[in-house]
């Protein structure tokens, strides 16, 4: 396993702040080289920026409705989504595998199938789909990354879409060939759509980590600037407060 991938899952797997200078001290590096393990770059990555509005849009009925995001760490997804208007619910998770293997434990170990995602629940005649989609590819990753996403590499961090019906895969497949034709980035956009997969929600401790852990340094570095990203490039779809799993800490 890499330096940084075990950097991330010995984090996650403590999901507290002294997770990273505890291995920091093991490593060598002391509190200083803990904390910037996660901002050196791997390579070059897209900026975020407000893509344009989808050609193709949602036909969706009233009420409530679910989409589901993979793109990398599901702690910056789920805090980016927690913040959009319209949505009333964003849960870490995993898609793509069997309900057996969806921990988070056997996950790491990138042969499960699984994604890390997030089940985020909506209403459509606040935000619809593919205005969801624009916020994902605009802020919440970089979609020309095959397989990994910052420091996190592995088929568990790949960037993918999970349809829940037909309707919201044609609107996907017509995004990504949108923003393709359009050449919104260097690389062509290597998000899959992935249908017909389960979700499964993550352990408890990834739940709303980065409202409950604003400063832990892997938020610090690669998931917070998502959120500032949405608020400066999106203010109207921006909420004041997440929308959390859990109850705030008193």
């Amino acid at each position: 396993m890499a330096l940084r991938d075990t950097v991330r899952t010995l984090s996650h797997s403590l999901a507290r702040p002294l997770a990273r200078p505890l291995l920091g001290a093991a490593l060598g590096l002391g509190l200083a080289g803990a904390v910037l393990l996660p901002r050196l770059p791997a390579f070059a990555e897209e900026a975020p920026r407000r893509l344009p509005e989808a050609a193709t849009r949602s036909a969706e009925p009233p009420g409530p409705r679910v989409a589901v995001f993979a793109g990398g760490c599901f702690w910056g997804v789920q805090g980016v989504f927690q913040h959009v208007r319209g949505v009333s619910g964003a849960v870490s998770g995993y898609a793509g595998g069997t309900r057996a293997e969806a921990d988070y434990r056997t996950v790491s170990g990138g042969g499960t199938g699984h994604a890390e995602a997030v089940s985020v629940t909506y209403d459509p005649s606040v935000i619809r789909y593919d205005e969801l989609l624009r916020i994902f590819f605009s802020v919440a990753l970089d979609p020309t990354q095959v397989d990994r996403q910052g420091p996190d590499a592995g088929r568990q961090y790949r960037s993918a879409l999970f349809p829940q019906d037909s309707d919201q895969a044609r609107v996907a497949r017509a995004y990504i060939a949108q923003l393709d034709a359009a050449q919104a980035y260097a690389r062509p956009v290597a998000t899959r759509i992935e249908p017909g997969a389960a979700f499964y929600p993550a352990e408890g401790y990834h739940q709303d980590f980065m409202a409950l852990h604003p400063g832990h340094p892997y938020i610090a570095a690669n998931d917070a600037p998502k959120l500032e990203a949405l608020r400066s490039l999106f203010p109207e779809r921006t909420a004041a407060q997440p929308v959390l799993v859990n109850r705030p800490p008193a």
